[in-house]
């Protein structure tokens, strides 16, 4: 299972790098109302983001790859290792987006790094 590790890692980083693409997509767009006077042309714009077209794309390359990871490794394995995406998430959304963060995004973190270590330490306890 160990041997997955990489490719897990893959999958969480194209996931957390899809998201922040969708992201600047959207941040370029703007906010907006939806109606049905405006839905097409919301769609057109949404759908012809280059910053969307890529996070799609490199959602469906995370999605193919999650997939061929599963086929290998255990879910209660490679599962916990997607939560990653969310500490990766958290340095975009402070660094690249200016959120603002406190301490119970620091304290769940904290907690999600603690689960995927025990998470990566059980795997390594079944394989012996």
């Amino acid at each position: 299972m160990q041997a997955y590790i990489p490719l897990i890692l893959f999958v969480v980083a194209s996931n957390a790098l899809s998201q922040t693409l969708l992201k600047q997509g959207m941040v370029g767009i703007g906010v907006f109302d939806l109606t049905p006077g405006n839905a097409l042309s919301i769609a057109g714009r949404v759908a012809l983001d280059p910053f969307i077209i890529a996070g799609i794309t490199l959602m469906i390359i995370s999605m193919v790859s999650h997939l061929y990871v599963l086929s290998r490794v255990p879910l209660t394995f490679a599962f916990p290792f997607i939560s990653i995406s969310y500490i990766v998430i958290l340095g975009v959304g402070y660094f690249l987006f200016n959120e603002k963060l406190n301490l119970y995004h620091y304290l769940g973190t904290a907690f999600i790094v603690i689960g995927v270590l025990c998470i990566a330490q059980a795997g390594a306890a079944v394989r012996r």
